[in-house]
């Protein structure tokens, strides 16, 4: 008898372990990572991420999407001449005007390109255009394609794209 009530308790404790461990395991799985926090975790995308948060548009990056973000490298940011830096931090709506014509309202990935025209979410057209394995948008080069996210995908490309000026 004692020998049954040991076993049944040890069955009990084995499967309330059995529990936790999965209730753990599910506890710990990773989110979805949107492509804001996509563009964050990666380290090449550092000045970019910063000039995001500048110009609050993490809510909108990491809403539902689809977006497809052609994100300038640190390097095509330091290229940027300094004038240029400087006069978009002082001026949040044409910060916003540059970080939103990086972005499309869809999600591409590069098998998926086609030359063709697509409008940016600041409203302007982009030129895009494939050959081979090589996509390029206006004069950028991506250099490292489909970074997936939940709700869309990062292209990393090599220029900062500069929106035509309104009149």
């Amino acid at each position: 008898m004692k020998s049954s009530r040991t076993f049944s308790r040890t069955r009990r404790a084995l499967a309330a372990t059995l529990l936790a461990g999965a209730a753990c395991g599910f506890a710990t799985a990773a989110e979805p990572v949107s492509v804001a926090q996509t563009i964050a975790s990666q380290p090449s995308l550092s000045t970019l991420n910063s000039l995001i948060a500048a110009a609050d548009l993490q809510g909108a990056l990491g809403g539902a999407g689809p977006f497809t973000v052609f994100a300038p490298s640190d390097e095509a940011l330091k290229a940027l001449p300094a004038a240029v830096l400087n006069d978009l931090s002082k001026d949040l709506a044409k910060l916003k005007n540059l970080l939103t014509f990086h972005v499309v309202p869809a999600a591409a990935m590069a098998k998926d390109v086609k030359n063709s025209n697509v409008k940016a979410l600041n409203g302007d057209n982009l030129a895009l255009s494939k050959a081979g394995d090589f996509v390029t948008i206006e004069n950028a080069m991506v250099t490292t394609a489909d970074i997936v996210a939940s709700n869309g995908v990062v292209h990393i490309i090599d220029t900062v794209l500069i929106p035509p000026v309104k009149k």
